[in-house]
């Protein structure tokens, strides 16, 4: 299968993403930080670690996006489009992910995979990830409610 991955380009990108991910599964949870705003925030910060593969016809197909504080790296909502699974799309879009984060010194990496998820715990098993015995916590600092809308 031929596709080919580049950077997330905002807004243009943006609503073929958040198709793939809400049609994605039970995996990805999209919350307001999803939302154009705030996806517009996380690009101005390091737009390099959001990319996109895509289909001869430049549909997007699959998607992940990273976060690095400095110190560490984050996985956000790796994607693949259901007709497209199982043709190392996955992989690639990690691989490339991946090699930007060690690109800018990060040393180590992290991702989460909600409970139940076995395929997508297979896949990163596979690809060298480790759990870890650890709890996270979540709050929102900023209620829905307060949020501005400009």
């Amino acid at each position: 299968m031929n596709f080919t991955i580049r950077t997330f380009r905002f807004p243009e990108d943006y609503l073929a993403v958040y198709d793939l991910w809400a049609h994605a599964g039970p995996g990805i949870q999209l919350r307001v930080s999803d939302e154009p705003k705030e996806i517009a925030k996380k690009v101005a910060r390091d737009p390099d670690l959001f990319i996109v593969a895509e289909n001869e016809k430049g549909e997007i197909i699959g998607a992940v996006m990273a976060g690095f504080d400095g110190r560490r790296g984050l996985i956000y909502h790796l994607a693949v489009a259901a007709p497209y699974r199982k043709h190392g799309i996955g992989s690639a879009l990690m691989d490339e992910i991946e090699a930007r984060l060690r690109a800018k010194g990060c040393l180590r990496a992290y991702l989460m995979v909600v409970p139940g998820e076995e395929e997508a715990l297979a896949f990163y098993h596979k690809r060298g990830w480790e759990e870890m015995p650890v709890i996270t916590l979540a709050k929102n600092l900023i209620q829905p409610s307060e949020q501005s809308t400009d």
